[in-house]
């Protein structure tokens, strides 16, 4: 099951879907969130915290918050924060972005990155 949805998040968000779409569920999203907290916020303030704040993190540009510290591996990286291009990074910030200076080991787990990635959708609207 969870290699279904590992699979149905990138597929269904290259047809056009949300991460709702492909089964994240944003009120356990914000459980999986708390992990994160310590370093990000999700909201309008625009203030960032050790991490830059995630606001409207789903399609915008890579290292892009102005005034922000960012890896110079990040900086490179370029493109934009996807819902692919965020699980993918999610699984192991470190294997994704080598160099970067988040110090998370990751979510192994997909379903807790799917319904992580539809809490960030959800939170910024």
């Amino acid at each position: 099951m969870r290699t279904l949805v590992a699979l149905a998040l990138p597929l269904a968000l290259l047809a056009g879907g949300t991460a709702g779409a492909a089964g994240g569920d944003p009120v356990k999203g914000k459980i999986v969130f708390a992990r994160c907290m310590a370093c990000h916020k999700v909201d309008k303030s625009g203030t960032n915290g050790l991490g830059p704040n995630l606001q409207g993190i789903v399609g915008r540009p890579v290292a892009s918050i102005k005034g922000f510290n960012y890896s110079p591996a990040l900086q490179k990286k370029g493109g934009k924060w996807t819902a692919p291009a965020l699980d993918a990074y999610l699984i192991s910030p470190a294997k994704a972005v080598p160099g970067n200076k988040m110090i998370f080991m990751g979510l192994p787990n997909p379903d807790d990155r799917a319904n992580l990635i539809a809490y960030l959708a959800a939170a910024s609207k």
